[in-house]
C-alpha cells in the first residue's frame, strides 16, 4: 500500500520505519528537518508538505502531540487532498471529544477513519511491538489492521469511535497509578531493612505483580531492566504521563466517573513536572521518595 505518515518523532519515526520494513511505500512528513532526513534514511519517501505527502494514497497515519494539532492537520492538509476513500488513522493520544469530531468530519468529506492510539512507548515503536486500541466500525476495523499489523504485537477493537482514546486514558491512568504504588512500595522495603532485589524477587512472584514492578522496575539496580539503570533517560516522559492524566481526568468529568487514585496521581506527577522533570522517565517517580 501507499501509506503516509505524519508526525516522525520518538514514536513515530520507529512506526513509519516498520511500515517501510513490510513492504509498504511510506510517504512521510515531519516539521524537524532531522526527522523528515532520519526517515529518508530508512526508506520513507519525504515531502515538504503534508498535502503533498497524502496525495495518491491508500492510508494516511498521523502520530501527533495533540488534538488541536490533529484537528488542524486533518481539515487543513488532509481532507481534499488524499483520494476519496482513503482510510485515516490517528495514532494520537488525545482528547475523547476532538477523536470523535474529527472522524465525524472525515466521515463527511468521503473518507473512513479510525482513532488508533498505542501503548508500548519507543522501544516497542522501533520493534514494531504496540498495542492498538483502535476505535470505530467493524468494517473500519479490518481494514485498519492490515496498516498496523506490521507495528504491532497486539491490533485490538476497542468498540466504536472513541473508544480507542478511551482505553488508553483508562490504561495509562491505571499504569500512573501502579508506579507510584510500585515506587512507594521499593523504597518502604529499603527503608524497612528488606533488600529491593529481595523484596522484588517476592513481591514479583505474589500479589503485588505488576507490569511496573516486574517489566519495569523504577529502582536502579533492581529487577527488570529500565530507564532507571539509564538515569531515567529515555522511555516514557514524565511530561506525557501527565498529559495523560489530564486527558483521563477530563473523560471522568465528562463521563461522572469518580477516580479518586487517580486525580491523586495526576497531582503527584503535576509537582514533579513543574518541578522541572517532566523530560524524566515517568518511573523517576520513585526519586521523590
Amino acid at each position: 500500500m501507499k501509506i503516509a505518515f505524519i508526525g516522525l518523532g520518538n514514536m513515530g519515526g520507529g512506526m513509519a520505519a516498520n511500515l517501510v520494513k513490510a513492504g509498504h511505500a511510506v510517504r512521510a512528513f515531519d516539521l524537524s528537518a532531522e526527522a523528515v532526513a532520519k526517515a529518508a534514511e530508512q526508506g520513507c519517501t519525504t515531502f515538504a508538505t503534508v498535502s503533498e505527502a497524502v496525495e495518491g494514497v491508500d492510508a494516511v497515519v498521523t502520530m501527533l502531540p495533540n488534538g488541536a494539532i490533529v484537528r488542524s492537520v486533518y481539515t487543513a492538509e488532509v481532507f481534499g487532498h488524499a483520494p476519496e476513500g482513503a482510510l485515516f488513522l490517528d495514532c494520537s493520544t488525545i482528547d475523547l471529544e476532538t477523536a470523535r469530531e474529527v472522524v465525524v468530519l472525515a466521515q463527511a468529506a468521503g473518507y473512513e477513519m479510525a482513532d488508533a492510539p498505542v501503548s508500548g512507548g519507543i522501544a516497542a515503536a522501533n520493534g514494531g511491538t504496540l498495542t492498538f486500541m483502535v476505535g470505530g466500525s467493524d468494517a473500519v476495523f479490518e481494514r485498519a489492521k492490515a496498516v498496523l499489523e506490521p507495528m504491532a504485537k497486539a491490533v485490538i477493537h476497542a468498540g466504536e469511535t472513541g473508544a480507542g482514546q478511551v482505553a488508553k486514558m483508562c490504561n495509562n491512568m491505571l499504569l500512573a497509578i501502579h508506579m507510584i504504588g510500585t515506587c512507594e512500595a521499593l523504597a518502604l522495603a529499603q527503608k524497612a531493612g528488606l533488600d529491593p532485589q529481595t523484596f522484588y524477587e517476592i513481591s514479583s512472584k505474589a500479589t503485588g505483580y505488576c507490569w511496573s514492578l516486574n517489566d519495569y522496575t523504577p529502582m536502579p539496580g533492581v529487577g527488570a531492566s529500565s530507564p532507571a539503570d539509564n538515569g531515567y533517560a529515555g522511555g516514557f516522559a514524565s511530561a506525557l504521563m501527565l498529559k495523560d492524566l489530564r486527558l483521563a481526568m477530563a473523560g471522568a468529568d465528562t463521563s461522572g466517573a469518580t477516580v479518586p487514585m487517580g486525580e491523586h496521581a495526576t497531582k503527584i506527577y503535576e509537582a514533579f513536572v513543574e518541578a522541572g522533570n517532566g523530560g524524566k522517565d515517568f518511573g523517576a517517580i520513585f526519586t521523590t521518595l
